[in-house]
């Protein structure tokens, strides 16, 4: 199974090839966040740069900061650049695993927390650590916090 850092730099590839401007000016975006994240991890003694665990959790938050721009250009009635924004949204996205439904993130949350021994909110960092080993890239996780949360308070 090729890794997401060999995905991206075929994408780019591809991309190239196509004349895609926009694919790959969001491309490039990716990886120079990639290269830069491999920087500070060997700055941190890791030669080989961040997990695929730690790329998708990037690409997570680049989809998060496009969504907050995305709203913000809307709210200042700029439907252009909350449409390209959204664009790069769909082009990041492509690189994440499949998202989990509602049933089963919530099934995740509760698997969690049996197997974490959760019993109160005090709890909650471990329940979370489990999900985002186990589940990285296929959920939203501040959502998926707050229902941890809720379940922690209903239980404890």
């Amino acid at each position: 199974m090729a890794t997401l850092r060999e995905d991206i730099a075929s994408a780019m590839k591809e991309a190239m090839k196509a004349k895609d401007q926009a694919a790959l000016a969001t491309l490039r975006l990716i990886s120079a966040a990639l290269k830069d994240r491999d920087i500070a991890a060997r700055g941190n003694g890791n030669q080989d740069g961040i997990s695929d665990d730690e790329i998708l959790s990037m690409l997570q938050t680049m989809i998060k900061q496009r969504h907050e721009s995305a709203k913000m250009y809307r709210d200042g009635n700029r439907p252009e650049l909350a449409e390209s924004e959204e664009a790069e949204i769909a082009i990041i996205t492509g690189f994440l695993p499949a998202q989990l439904g509602a049933v089963e993130v919530d099934a995740a949350i509760a698997a969690a927390i049996e197997s974490s021994g959760a019993a109160s909110i005090k709890d909650m960092g471990q329940v979370m650590a489990h999900l985002k080993a186990n589940h990285a890239g296929q959920m939203d996780f501040s959502a998926a916090s707050q229902a941890v949360k809720s379940a922690l308070m209903a239980k404890g």
